[in-house]
């Protein structure tokens, strides 16, 4: 079993975006803060009660959904909540990553805990005792439209609780017994509500979209990277980075964003060896713009990321248990907060914010391997004619973006009845957040695509230097990537400059410029 070294303290419904960032990019050994237990304590007391007394009440004693009618005899409640976990754990396609299943368990452990979910705390101590001992839950990526919980994902991550089912242990699969047993964890029997608590409420789409958000600012941080490096490739200006221009405008990202690319440029000999005599006016909007798009995609991010982040700390599961009812007694009150609406806008918008990212950066390779644009060799590369270079490079460029517009469609915007129309209208979130680490794999191939092309069009310049930041970054690419002197096996090179991309390493020298995207 996995254990970690580093380890934090989750209090219920304080958590910040850097604490969900951290979890999805490494594991951590996870403590519940102490002042959790007795909520959790009175919430699960307030359900035996309830069940004690014999009301009739819906999720504890009833049947769900268009059954919610039925009643259940007392002794068939541990079933009834057993039933519904095999009943729902109704998934397909592909496991979730560790990464985003690391989320869905610290949001439902979260949610649980601020006791209003009536869940006993040995629910919420298994769950932190699999994410601590990193069994990660075997969650088929489809079978949720967002709405009446995630219900199917959450059942299959439930599953791993009771001992059944298949678990991913060091990515690899293993039966979940077998990896309860070698954690010295025991699996649990469901009590009254317990099973519905656990797969109510909007963790999975909440993670997809958390998971989404973080790979657009990877995609966010690279791009402003390769376009800085475009600009100077292209002999561009920096003139419309000019802070007053910006200002009269008043758009926030767009200041930003014209603050970061004024510092990316900064004390380029490239820059400063045409600053006279130059018969350009303009240059084209792919470079000249991109304060003005990187800047909306950045204000796109920062909307999504706090919708999430509440989502995130939410009770989203239903009914729910209140200890201030009439004469100070508890009431259990049946609503709608599994309905995941929220996540499935601030979803779509990141879509958007992907996209465009791709797209601005597909234009610019365009502009690049134009010589009546760029004033660089045809398809960069010396010998045009006899070398392709980067001419069908950019053809992947141009296909992966176009995808992305397919992709980007709103999810939203679609909703299937479900449950004999008693889940008559759903949010599709599930899907509107999945479809975002496609998209942001595109995403990474077109900015990697221009990395190699900017740093081609760099090395064209020579002796004359680009700025200190990007010098570094072409330093960067060149240890695992060498100039492109003639045709060769080039996807290997697009592979290595995505994963840079992708791991943040165009941005790795000079986190405090970008610091700014996280205030």
């Amino acid at each position: 079993m996995t254990l970690h070294s580093k380890s934090w303290t989750l209090k219920p419904g304080a958590m910040t975006l850097a604490d969900l960032r951290a979890v999805w990019a490494a594991p951590a050994r996870l403590i519940l803060a102490a002042e959790a237990y007795p909520v959790i304590e009175a919430s699960a007391a307030a359900v035996q009660a309830i069940v004690a007394k014999g009301d009739a009440a819906y999720g504890i004693n009833t049947g769900f959904g268009l059954l919610a009618k039925t009643r259940i005899p007392d002794e068939k409640l541990e079933q009834l909540q057993r039933n519904l976990i095999l009943s729902h754990s109704v998934g397909t396609g592909e496991l979730l990553s560790d990464a985003v299943v690391r989320l869905i368990m610290l949001m439902k452990i979260g949610s649980l805990a601020r006791g209003f979910s009536g869940v006993r705390p040995l629910i919420v101590d298994t769950l932190i005792a699999l994410y601590n001992a990193g069994i990660m839950p075997a969650i088929p990526a489809k079978g949720s439209v967002g709405a009446s919980g995630d219900l199917a994902p959450l059942s299959h991550m439930t599953l791993a609780i009771l001992g059944v089912g298949d678990v991913r242990v060091n990515g690899e699969l293993m039966a979940a017994p077998q990896a309860l047993a070698q954690a010295g964890i025991a699996p649990v029997v469901l009590a009254a509500k317990e099973g519905l608590a656990l797969i109510n409420g909007t963790q999975v789409s909440n993670a997809l979209a958390l998971h989404g958000l973080f790979m657009a600012e990877r995609l966010l941080e690279a791009a402003m990277v390769t376009g800085a490096l475009s600009l100077d490739a292209a002999k561009g200006s920096d003139a419309p980075f000019d802070a007053r221009v910006h200002a009269v405008r008043g758009q926030p990202g767009q200041i930003l964003a014209a603050q970061m690319y004024r510092q990316l440029v900064a004390h380029s000999a490239i820059r400063a060896s045409h600053l006279e005599g130059d018969e350009r006016v303009q240059d084209p909007y792919s470079l000249r713009c991109q304060p003005q798009v990187m800047g909306a995609c950045l204000d796109l991010l920062g909307n999504a990321g706090r919708t999430l982040l509440i989502e995130a700390n939410a009770v989203t599961d239903n009914p729910l248990i209140f200890q201030d009812g009439p004469n100070g007694q508890a009431e259990i009150v049946s609503g709608g907060n599994f309905h995941a609406e929220p996540v499935a806008f601030a979803a779509d918008t990141l879509a958007l914010a992907i996209a465009e990212i791709g797209a601005l950066a597909e234009r610019r390779i365009a502009l690049l391997i134009d010589a009546t644009l760029s004033g660089l060799p045809p398809f960069l590369v010396r010998d045009p004619g006899v070398n392709s270079g980067f001419m069908i490079a950019h053809v992947t460029a141009a296909a992966l973006a176009s995808e992305n517009k397919s992709l980007a469609h709103p999810a939203s915007v679609d909703s299937l009845p479900t449950s004999a129309n008693q889940e008559d209208h759903v949010s599709m979130a599930t899907f509107a957040g999945r479809r975002l680490d496609d998209m942001a794999h595109n995403t990474a191939v077109i900015v990697g695509i221009e990395l190699l092309a900017a740093a081609q069009g760099i090395d064209f310049h020579r002796p004359l230097k680009t700025s200190p930041h990007l010098e570094h970054v072409h330093q960067q690419l060149r240890q695992k990537v060498p100039f492109f002197d003639a045709d060769r096996f080039f996807a290997p090179d697009i592979e290595a400059a995505k994963q840079m991309v992708l791991r943040g390493e165009l941005s790795s020298t000079c986190k405090s410029l970008f610091a700014p995207l996280y205030a």
